[in-house]
């Protein structure tokens, strides 16, 4: 009678050595949505039990309108973070975005469609000179952009003359946006489904074309990508300006939001959709994360904005909050991180 002998597999046996931690790590590196969702969850749930208000339709109806532009700012964001850079110029981009749209189609008489055109073309044309000054400048996203948001913030203004243009004297069509209607007892803006509509192309974009697995190769290492045969530079090139165009229907959504166009409102959302990305499970080093990460990042801030609102705590004490969350946030990507060593 033979027996045989089960030969051991060394992968496994090392498997079976990792700690629990070290598997929790291993989870989370492979799937980076994961943790934003479970804060997601655990963050409702809490904010729930302390506040009944917090549960109620309207106020579920009132936090989902409020992401919408913040989280269509986060998405343009994801693909500028993804590369390694950062966009410090997305709330100023929109600003002169709707200030342009909102000024045609009120100012001049022009259709709705020209107004909407025009401002893609602004939001396209921002996008294209940060991802000029990125590529062919060799200027640090950072540096680039920082820059440029100053130079679009002031732009706005001065196209503008700093005054507001208010809904009544724009077409329907400008407002459309922030018109709402019931699913399920929560009132949900057409602006939540644009911005919707936004992520689903960018997820497909993103895992199912080669475009973005050249935006992550890239964000991994510039280097060993442009050893492979990707162009680095368009790559960046062509991130940049779909960012411009993410940022155009922010712009729009943003008018339907406040019913109004305004050069004042918007330019310090640059902070809350980076922000979004990081609690989102997006890494700040490039290479790492998912779109619909950056979604539940939006969502986690504007269910802790509103918690902490409900719960009667100051303004500050929300920046705080919103600040300690992107610190663990930053820390856990880090440690995430390590599971490749």
């Amino acid at each position: 009678m033979t027996t045989t002998t089960a030969t051991a597999d060394p992968a496994a046996e090392f498997l079976d050595r990792r700690s629990p931690l070290e598997r929790a790590r291993g989870v989370l590196h492979r799937y980076p949505a994961l943790s934003p969702a479970i804060v997601l969850v655990l963050s409702v749930i809490v904010f729930g039990l302390l506040n009944d208000r917090f549960l109620a339709l309207s106020n579920l109806s009132l936090i989902t309108q409020q992401v919408a532009v913040v989280g269509t700012l986060a998405a343009a964001q994801t693909l500028i973070i993804l590369t390694a850079g950062i966009d410090l110029s997305v709330g100023a981009v929109m600003v002169l975005a709707s200030m342009v749209m909102a000024q045609v189609a009120s100012g001049s008489g022009a259709p709705p469609v020209l107004a909407l055109a025009f401002g893609l073309l602004v939001g396209m044309a921002c996008g294209g000179l940060n991802g000029f000054l990125v590529t062919r400048l060799k200027l640090p996203p950072f540096i680039a952009t920082l820059g440029t948001f100053n130079v679009f913030t002031a732009i706005a203004l001065l196209y503008s003359r700093g005054a507001t243009v208010r809904g009544g004297d724009m077409p329907a069509v400008m407002t459309w946006t922030g018109t709402t209607f019931p699913v399920f007892g929560v009132r949900v803006s057409t602006g939540v489904l644009l911005m919707l509509g936004a992520y689903l192309v960018l997820a497909v974009a993103l895992s199912r074309t080669a475009w973005g697995k050249h935006v992550y190769a890239v964000g991994d290492d510039k280097d060993a990508a442009r050893l492979s045969g990707i162009s680095v530079n368009r790559v960046l090139l062509s991130v940049y300006l779909t960012a411009g165009v993410i940022l155009a229907l922010a712009a729009w959504i943003q008018i339907g939001r406040a019913n109004a166009a305004s050069p004042n409102v918007g330019v310090d959302m640059n902070l809350d959709s980076i922000t979004a990305v990081v609690i989102g499970g997006t890494s700040l080093f490039g290479g790492r994360g998912v779109i619909w990460g950056t979604l539940l990042g939006a969502l986690i801030v504007g269910v802790f904005r509103n918690g902490l609102s409900l719960a009667g705590l100051d303004v500050l004490y929300q920046t705080l909050a919103v600040g300690i969350l992107v610190i663990v946030a930053v820390s856990l990507d880090q440690w995430i991180r390590k599971v490749r060593k």
